[in-house]
């Protein structure tokens, strides 16, 4: 019978997941993935089997009070009955901030999870979800082997400089420095870059992680040497709710002169700006991208905006750019994003090929085109997969590298 790790990615109102199993070698094949979405209002859950076949969906009834463990454990039921219940040999969550404590994952024991919870005021949006079904997970299933797995990890090899800000060293002592985030979404484009790409993988590019986060991270031989985002996963690019980059004076203000509070600031940034703050309207690209109202067509120019500003700036700290990736939900699902970014980098070199954009071909750039541009689906609960197989082994106990 064939062993399985199951990956789990929590958010405030879904819950991602991904059953993985384990192969010869160690190699991994998906059984399922799929997601809990409209948690707190009409959870729904849909699976999906390995050729993207809806193999189970489950509605509950709008106003069911079920809580993430609730639902949790449903679907630990389901997937016990359609795999087996003795094949789970651990599971893998998704953390989003890690600190300077975790630059690799790690076994869930009760001293890591104090050492979380004193970090959620910098993820406050995602941390406390992340920890929240991890110890669901852990009273329900407490002989497996629970495994974190850091979105901050894959920045760990940033330089110092580019984690510092100009503030008493005091501070950065306590923590207040740049971390990085999206850094499982990174980690697997940049080894899957390594497997169809590798000469451009050995060279300088910039991996666009576009979705309702964004962020781009610069990618020298297949390692972060920068990025968007910094202290918390709000910096950076605009978002589809979140405003990215701002002048920290506009924070004073609010609170000085409009009298916002702490709180009501936070919500501000986090859950009314952005794509949904620009335009008025909606923060999701796909309903901008069908309108014409002024509204929307702003939001849509500042975000094209935001990432050529960006990918200039990190261009700069790489001493040139050898190849550009645009991945995530806008990345890799948005030919006219895509298009309208690669035309304000043509000055970097990069010539778009717009039938490929359009076809959804691997490779958008023409063929003399001095920057390589590729879109590589990302898969962050396969790269949870492949961390946890590396710390708990195969069923034979066998330990693996993570680098499937």
């Amino acid at each position: 019978m064939t062993s399985t790790i199951l990956s789990l990615n929590a958010g405030s109102s879904s819950l991602k997941f991904a059953l993985h199993g384990v192969g010869a070698e160690g190699a991994l094949d998906t059984i399922a993935s799929g997601m809990i979405e409209g948690i707190g209002r009409a959870p729904h859950l849909v699976v999906h089997g390995p050729d993207g076949e809806t193999i189970c969906e489950r509605r509950w009834e709008a106003g069911e009070k079920l809580s993430h463990e609730a639902l949790l454990d449903s679907l630990l039921e389901w997937i016990e009955g359609h795999a087996g219940a003795d094949t789970l040999i651990g599971i893998g969550h998704r953390v989003v901030h890690g600190g300077t404590e975790f630059a690799a994952p790690v076994l869930i024991t009760d001293a890591v999870l104090g050492q979380l919870d004193r970090l959620c005021p910098l993820a406050p949006l995602h941390q406390p979800h992340n920890l929240a079904a991890i110890r669901a997970a852990i009273g329900m299933r407490p002989r497996l082997p629970h495994i974190a797995c850091f979105d901050t990890a894959f920045h760990s090899t940033l330089p110092a400089v580019a984690t510092r800000f100009a503030l008493p060293r005091a501070l950065e002592r306590e923590g207040v420095r740049r971390y990085g985030f999206h850094g499982l979404s990174y980690d697997y484009v940049s080894r899957r870059l390594a497997q169809i790409d590798p000469e451009l993988a050995n060279g300088r590019v910039i991996a666009a992680h576009l979705g309702n986060g964004a962020s781009l991270c610069a990618l020298v031989k297949g390692r972060s040497v920068d990025t968007t985002m910094g202290f918390t996963a709000l910096d950076g690019l605009m978002m589809g709710t979140r405003c990215g980059a701002i002048d920290p004076g506009v924070l004073l203000y609010l609170e000085q002169e409009k009298g916002l509070s702490p709180d009501e600031v936070q919500h501000l940034l986090y859950e009314e700006s952005g794509l949904l703050g620009v335009s008025g309207s909606s923060g999701d690209m796909r309903d901008l991208l069908g309108r014409e109202d002024v509204g929307a067509g702003e939001a849509v120019e500042l975000f094209v905006y935001r990432i050529g500003r960006e990918a200039g700036a990190l261009a700069s700290v790489m001493g040139g750019l050898d190849g550009l990736v645009f991945t995530a939900g806008i990345g890799e699902n948005a030919p006219e994003i895509r298009a309208r970014v690669c035309r304000r980098l043509t000055w970097l070199g990069i010539a778009l090929d717009e039938r490929a954009n359009e076809d959804g071909a691997a490779i958008i750039s023409t063929a003399d085109s001095r920057v390589r541009v590729r879109v590589i689906p990302t898969d962050e609960e396969r790269m949870i997969a492949l961390h946890a197989r590396a710390l708990i082994g195969d069923s034979k106990g066998k330990p693996h590298d993570a680098d499937r």
